[in-house]
């Protein structure tokens, strides 16, 4: 298993963030889209908030006509992005905690506690042909709630292994690395299809890529601000080739 290449989705939230500092036009985050198509990315990631704080309405609009590459759509669990989302039908939908306080997505979705409502809400997108995702904790009970929902595919939130990384607080970092590990293979076992994503870097990347049930890795804030550098070509470049030396 761990020879197959692991696919890489490229988060451009954060184009649109550069671009609405200023309310001008400019950077597109279709052309960073496309661009990141020619550069190997396997899928386009967006997030649309309740606030449209970096995506709006029309980027989705031009991401769906524009795009060959799979869309992966996340959103908030409401009425009003399940529309959108019912209206557009993208590839996959990635159902995300969302609160208007956050600078970035804190932490995984609560799915046991309110699994009645979501296993309602997720139900017409799957049957818009959508493949559901839930992004969430490795967590053994919150892993079990997205597969009795009917997830097919569930995220694993990667920000607190990133952050111990960053801080330095390596101890805690492998037994959150572990973790990781031990809840792919645990939802990989109830026939889930198990991404991950949230905070990674060049530096952190390669333990969650080596992770051999793993099928994809959602990135976008790193690549992003390393394109300020590189490019963002040669900075998709060089994720793609982390990705691919740990699963070779």
């Amino acid at each position: 298993m761990s020879a197959t290449r692991l696919r890489l989705g490229v988060n451009i939230d954060h184009v649109a963030t550069v671009r609405n500092a200023r309310g001008s036009a400019y950077p597109d985050p279709i052309r960073a889209a496309k661009l990141a198509e020619e550069a190997g990315a396997d899928g386009i990631t967006a997030h649309l908030r309740e606030d449209r704080r970096h995506i709006s309405d029309a980027d989705i609009e031009g991401l769906m006509q524009a795009l060959s590459l799979p869309l992966n759509f996340e959103m908030a669990a409401t009425e009003e992005m399940q529309a959108i989302a019912l209206r557009h039908r993208p590839h996959a939908v990635c159902i995300v905690p969302e609160k208007r306080e956050e600078r970035t997505t804190e932490g995984g979705l609560e799915v046991a506690r309110d699994e009645n409502r979501l296993a309602h809400f997720i139900a017409p997108l799957r049957d818009a042909g959508c493949r559901v995702s839930i992004f969430i904790a490795a967590d053994r009970a919150q892993i079990e709630a997205a597969h009795r929902i009917g997830a097919q595919v569930i995220e694993l939130h990667t920000g607190a292994y990133c952050d111990l990384h960053a801080e330095g607080r390596m101890t805690e970092r492998d037994a959150e690395l572990a973790r990781l590990a031990e809840m792919a293979t645990f939802a990989h076992g109830l026939g889930l299809e198990v991404h991950a994503g949230h905070g990674l870097t060049y530096d952190t990347v390669a333990p969650i890529a080596a992770l051999p049930e793993l099928v994809e890795l959602n990135i976008g804030h790193f690549i992003v601000g390393e394109a300020i550098f590189r490019g963002l070509t040669p900075a998709i470049h060089e994720m793609r080739r982390l990705m691919d030396e740990a699963r070779g």
